[in-house]
């Protein structure tokens, strides 16, 4: 399993405006420099009425397919 950390601020606003379709793509970079794109459903547990903040965990399989997403610090 590969993993990645990324830090997130997404405002509740911003992820309702662009973030909220079933096919939209969050472009970020991880704490160790890469880039990265991944599905904007795995963060909609953790929305609040702040947004998206935080740290978090993203583990994938070894052909880059999505395995758990968990808040991290």
């Amino acid at each position: 399993m590969n993993e990645i950390i990324v830090d997130i601020r997404i405002s509740p606003d911003e992820y309702l405006k662009q973030y909220r379709a079933p096919s939209c793509m969050v472009s970020t970079h991880a704490r160790d420099g890469r880039s990265v794109r991944f599905p904007a459903d795995i963060l909609q547990p953790f929305l609040l009425h702040n947004g998206i903040v935080g740290s978090f965990r993203i583990i994938f399989d070894s052909a880059g397919k999505f395995k758990t997403i968990t808040r991290v610090g």
